[in-house]
């Protein structure tokens, strides 16, 4: 808002590349403390504001030092939401050079690659491999929407899960996350058996018999979907 007031006032201070990068730093901040508090409907606005000097308009001033890891983490967040068409369109203004080599936009075109071949065990260990930590935050998103699916194509296809199959196919690190999330979904859990049974239990009996056919029976359901 004072930056505002201080152009109103004053329309020549807009060409002082001294007062746009006072700008670009505010911005950036206001990025940065979005992703620390979760906010992110402000920090697609910061963003978007920011895309005037990282692509159109750069105001004579050299590459921020943060500019990759926030466009990489603006990448992140179009994954996590799905926005596929936008996450290209993004990759389209970052130069060829840095797509090839930065760290930080390296992580995301290659976790929509792995998304693409419906590779989820790749996802999950791209989660070990953030470039910074602030990256885990839409990680985290991205893999709780990766379980959903996963987790809906198992209700469909089998009956029961043992405990550590489900654990296993689901990417959890604990049973407490498993079991918490058994709850969330309203599955029965047998703690005698060590079994997950699902609410369409009646309607399929076959039992789960690894990882293996669960990958077969994700890659069947998409095939029907782009058939559809």
């Amino acid at each position: 808002v004072g930056l505002v007031k201080i152009a109103l006032h004053n329309a020549q201070v807009e060409l002082d590349p001294r007062f746009q990068l006072t700008k670009r730093s505010i911005l950036e901040m206001g990025a940065e403390f979005s992703i620390k508090t979760g906010d992110i409907a402000a920090f697609e606005r910061y963003i978007a504001q920011l895309e005037v000097f990282y692509y159109d308009h750069k105001h004579g001033l050299a590459d921020s030092k943060v500019m990759y890891p926030l466009v990489g983490l603006n990448l992140l967040r179009l994954l996590s939401e799905n926005l596929i068409a936008d996450f290209h369109t993004t990759l389209e203004r970052i130069d060829l050079a840095q797509l090839q080599s930065n760290p930080y936009i390296v992580h995301p075109v290659k976790l929509e690659q792995a998304l693409m071949e419906g590779s989820y065990k790749k996802v999950w260990q791209a989660r070990a491999e953030v470039p910074t930590p602030e990256y885990l935050f839409f990680m985290d998103i991205l893999m709780a929407t990766i379980r959903n699916e996963v987790a809906s194509c198992a209700e469909k296809s089998y009956s029961s899960l043992p405990f550590d199959d489900a654990k296993s196919v689901l990417f959890f690190t604990s049973m407490d996350e498993l079991l918490r999330f058994a709850q969330e979904r309203r599955w029965a859990v047998s703690p005698s058996e060590k079994r997950i049974t699902f609410p369409s239990a009646a309607e399929n009996t076959r039992m789960f018999q690894g990882e293996t056919i669960m990958k077969q029976t994700l890659a069947y359901a998409r095939e029907l979907e782009r058939i559809v």
